[in-house]
């Protein structure tokens, strides 16, 4: 018997973790042929999706697959998702999750195989995440910068967004 990746188990965690404090969850997905989401949303062979309680019907995050219906442009879709093919799961609010390799189609393991039929690989390689360490303030305090780096961060509220040109 072959041994269960704790890839689906750390998913799970992270957005029972994000649920619990009030967080939307997000993953990033490397989109294949075993990839069933809209394909006018993909981009560079990847797609985020909001699998919050608000967005989705009938969440199912299984060992092999996470499935659940969501709305897009007002129209109802069916979400299918390899469990291998997760590349993050992250809260929108504060960006913390967890990153993950994405395992390539030829060194899955037995029961990632047994779901699949044939496998393409995406269009670009998935790009490689990181966490950026939080600057020091001159008072000594770690808070994060804020959208100018010389104001703190807001407390709650809504995120925004700075253009640059």
């Amino acid at each position: 018997m072959s041994e269960i990746s704790t890839k689906p188990y750390m998913l799970r965690a992270i957005y029972e973790w994000c649920t619990d404090n009030g967080y939307t969850p997000h993953i990033a997905v490397s989109v294949d042929g075993q990839t069933q989401v809209p394909m006018q949303f993909v981009r560079n062979g990847e797609i985020v999706l909001n699998i919050s309680f608000d967005a989705t019907s009938g969440l199912k995050m299984d060992n092999d697959l996470i499935n659940f219906s969501a709305r897009f442009g007002g129209v109802a879709r069916q979400i299918s998702v390899p469990v291998a093919n997760v590349i993050a799961i992250y809260a929108q609010e504060n960006n913390q999750g967890m990153a993950f390799e994405v395992t390539p189609p030829g060194e899955r393991t037995d029961s990632e195989l047994d779901t699949e039929a044939s496998i393409e690989p995406p269009q670009a390689s998935a790009p490689k995440l990181s966490s950026v360490p939080a600057k020091k303030s001159d008072d000594g305090d770690d808070t994060p910068p804020g959208p100018d780096d010389n104001s703190p961060a807001k407390k709650g509220g809504r995120p925004t967004l700075k253009r640059i040109k």
